[in-house]
């Protein structure tokens, strides 16, 4: 079992207390916001089966952002819709996303355990690749976000059930991108994004 607490506890030995563990998640689905999320744990804190969200249920997922939601001692989101992500690109649309989650935190952290990316900020931070799984802070996050983001489609799946969003949560899935074809698009798709683009230009051709 690897140890997901070794960045936290080095900072602690530094005499750092507020870690802010920082996550996004829905770069890759053709629907809806990309969704950030900074968490704070309390000192030493534990939650056994706390992972990176990709590798848990959705159930285990509801479950832990319950008791994150309880437990934690300031939970930040940023939610970047799907226009700007087709203005700015989504790598620069998912770091917006992360700082708008630091910015809405009620606590301000010491220092930042950040997933992957480097972001333009003036609080200490160390980046680490596939944090999600090694960092408890980050799988903190990485579970709010992903949970925050999927109630989102699982809402616009209520408005549009066609195209099966509650199962697929906008990524781009046999069922979806037949669902493209034969109804077309809604104003929450990504029109930068492939799939999505090719259907824009084939329509375009057709009036042609």
């Amino acid at each position: 079992m690897e140890d997901l607490y070794v960045y936290e506890r080095s900072l602690i030995n530094e005499g750092i207390k507020l870690i802010g563990g920082v996550d996004e998640v829905g770069r890759g689905p053709l629907v809806g916001p990309v969704v950030a999320s900074c968490v704070i744990l309390p000192i030493n804190y534990q939650l056994e089966g706390l992972t990176d969200s990709k590798k848990l249920s959705e159930k285990k997922r509801e479950k832990f952002y319950d008791i994150l939601k309880r437990d934690a001692l300031a939970i930040g989101v940023g939610i970047i819709s799907e226009e700007v992500i087709d203005e700015i690109n989504i790598y620069e649309a998912a770091k917006k996303a992360m700082l708008q989650a630091i910015n809405n935190l009620k606590i301000q952290p010491e220092h930042l355990l950040i997933d992957a990316m480097k972001l333009d900020i003036n609080i200490p931070s160390t980046s680490i690749i596939k944090g999600d799984a090694k960092s408890l802070s980050i799988a903190a996050a990485s579970v709010i976000a992903k949970v925050e983001r999927d109630r989102m489609l699982i809402e616009l799946d209520n408005k549009y059930p066609m195209y099966d969003f509650k199962n697929n949560k906008g990524y781009p899935t046999k069922k979806h991108l037949e669902a493209i074809q034969e109804y077309g698009i809604i104003k929450e798709h990504r029109k930068s994004y492939g799939p999505v683009k090719e259907y824009l230009n084939q329509k375009e051709g057709i009036k042609l």
